[in-house]
């Protein structure tokens, strides 16, 4: 994600119904979970690290890029410059380490799957989300310089092959699905993060709300959230 597309998510993060969607997910997943220091690798603007702050977390932002790590600072959250593939931190030294859309920006996610397990503890916990199905590949995958979506097996297979135990994987933004597949048939190179009317803005938030309460995670839908642990 270039530095442009970065700022354009911090103007939108607070109001927009997909990032406010997954500040809700992360706090559902993580409520009741005791707390302890977490690293949010690729926390960009730092809506998601704010939510784990509020929970009681030590948080420490990992972020590869100045703007992103400024932006993130101007949260009040600390954060320090670092590369999810040689993370800054020693063997065993956290409890949590989170990536919400992060891992498909990098060709070496192997490392980075290798690296998020070298510094949980034993018994610390894996939260990923990515994006989900190659068959979505899009002009706004382009756009936000992803290198690949994810099948729910290679995802598992990933994890797995480095140490993790998997709690559970499931889908999220399934209700929506359709209407994003139609939207990215046209597949122009752009983002689809952009400034949405009020009262559509709103019916998208109610809609993931709504699916929040329906056992919906074992069909398709626009991302795949793993959680699992260190052994």
């Amino acid at each position: 994600m270039d530095d442009d597309e970065l700022r354009r998510s911090a103007a939108l993060e607070e109001r927009h119904w997909w990032y406010a969607g997954r500040r809700a997910l992360v706090r559902r997943l993580m409520k009741g979970v005791p707390a302890g220091r977490a690293l949010d690798v690729g926390p960009g603007p730092g809506g998601n690290a704010a939510v784990l702050r509020d929970l009681g977390w030590q948080v420490t932002g990992v972020e590869l890029t100045e703007v992103g790590a400024e932006l993130c600072a101007a949260r009040g959250l600390d954060v320090v410059r670092g590369d999810a593939t040689r993370l800054p931190a020693a063997d065993q030294s956290v409890d949590l380490v989170m990536s919400t859309d992060v891992w498909e920006h990098v060709e070496d996610h192997e490392s980075v799957a290798a690296e998020s397990h070298r510094v949980l503890r034993p018994g610390g916990r894996l939260l990923v989300a990515v994006p989900a199905g190659m068959e979505l590949w899009s002009g706004h995958d382009v756009a936000l310089g992803h290198v690949r979506r994810y099948e729910r097996q290679d995802l598992l297979d990933l994890v797995e092959r480095h140490g993790f135990v998997v709690h559970d994987i499931a889908s999220w933004n399934v209700l929506l699905r359709p209407v994003a597949r139609m939207r990215r048939s046209n597949n122009e190179s752009e983002s689809e993060m952009e400034e949405v009317a009020a009262p559509l803005n709103a019916g998208l938030r109610a809609a993931l709300a709504v699916e929040s309460l329906l056992p919906v995670g074992r069909f398709r839908g626009l991302s795949l959230v793993v959680r699992a642990f260190r052994p």
